[in-house]
């Protein structure tokens, strides 16, 4: 073997160890030279973009040059190992913290959201149909400020209520005056309603009625009123209902007539169709002969023939005739003067008072 053969075989190793050496002192300049360059990069922190130029190779120590705190919720775009190259861009939101109100708690949240929307969506909070939210979800935010979440709900509910009936009185011929007769009983209607109830946060806070309809109608009570005048049958022996005392005579009287209607006649031809000197002219249905201040037309069937009575404004009266058209509470005064009594007409309005077969007489 040649001496270079030998010493090439010998020196293999050394020369292999200083060609890796030298690889590795050339990787350790070129990283240092990198290292040491100075880089360009963008840092944006809660939306504010500033470039910086920095010899710094991490993020972490990047931020610590720019001194950039990164809090436990704040959100950063790179991990802080991440290697700086240049020409990146690393965005930091930096968490506030607020004081949220819902659901019955008040607790202190983190969140790197600058509106009242944005924020319930960072934080998972989910509102309601009709939840309400002070301030607005447009409204921005800063630290300390507060959110209040009022839950709404409403509720619809049907209730019934009665519905009176009314009362309707009819008036009734055959019926005694004086006297009423049920003749339809009454019943209450139903009336359903639709309510809407609103609780916040579990307290009712107003209720309005939204909806109503008649389910049932009601019926109405009809009450027939006597409208009929009560027959009275009168005698010698009825007893005197109460005393009274007119034109200084004082008298017991058996009945009292309201709303008597008067009117007048004579014995001539335009009342009794008879004239001086024809048969029965004069007489009355009685037998008397007629007299002025005495003899008065009556219905028998109200005033017995025979009896006296009291007209109020007139004075004492007796019924000694009857007449066709003399019916009812009516009574028929005689007059001898035939055009005074044609002349009298009609008058409506007397009290007359029924006293007996007997003319009460002065004390």
């Amino acid at each position: 073997m040649s001496f270079a053969l030998r010493w090439k075989h010998e020196n293999l190793r050394l020369i292999l160890s200083l060609a890796m050496i030298s690889i590795a002192m050339t990787f350790m300049f070129l990283v240092l030279l990198y290292g040491t360059a100075t880089k360009s990069v963008s840092v944006v922190v809660n939306g504010q973009e500033t470039v910086v130029h920095t010899k710094q190779w991490v993020l972490q120590r990047l931020l610590d040059e720019q001194a950039i705190k990164i809090g436990e919720h704040d959100v950063v775009s790179a991990s802080l190992t991440t290697t700086i190259k240049g020409g990146e861009k690393f965005v930091i939101d930096q968490a506030s913290p607020i004081q949220l109100t819902a659901d019955g708690k008040t607790t202190t949240v983190y969140t790197t959201a600058r509106t009242v929307e944005s924020a319930l969506q960072h934080l998972n909070i989910a509102l309601g149909e009709f939840d309400k939210v002070t301030p607005g979800p447009i409204a921005s935010l800063s630290a300390g400020d507060e959110i209040k979440i009022v839950r709404v709900k409403k509720e619809t509910e049907e209730v019934t209520e009665p519905i009176a009936f009314d009362t309707e009185k009819k008036s009734d011929a055959s019926l005694l005056k004086g006297k009423e007769q049920t003749v339809q009983e009454g019943k209450e209607g139903v009336l359903l309603k639709k309510k809407e109830k609103i609780y916040e946060d579990g307290v009712l806070v107003s209720e309005a009625v939204v909806d109503e309809q008649v389910q049932t109608e009601s019926v109405n009570k009809i009450v027939a009123v006597g409208t009929k005048n009560p027959v009275v049958v009168l005698s010698a022996s009825s007893p005197s209902v109460d005393e009274i005392s007119k034109n200084g005579v004082k008298f017991g009287y058996k009945q009292i007539l309201k709303n008597v209607k008067l009117t007048a006649y004579s014995a001539g031809v335009a009342s009794t169709g008879k004239s001086e000197g024809s048969p029965g002219y004069g007489k009355t249905y009685t037998g008397t002969t007629v007299s002025e201040g005495r003899t008065i037309a009556v219905d028998p069937k109200v005033i017995p023939l025979g009896w006296w009575v009291y007209i109020d404004g007139i004075g004492f009266r007796r019924a000694e005739d009857i007449g066709s058209g003399v019916k009812g509470q009516m009574i028929d005064v005689y007059y001898e003067d035939e055009g005074y009594a044609n002349k009298f007409g009609t008058k409506q309005g007397y009290t007359v008072y029924v006293v007996g077969p007997k003319k009460p007489t002065e004390n």
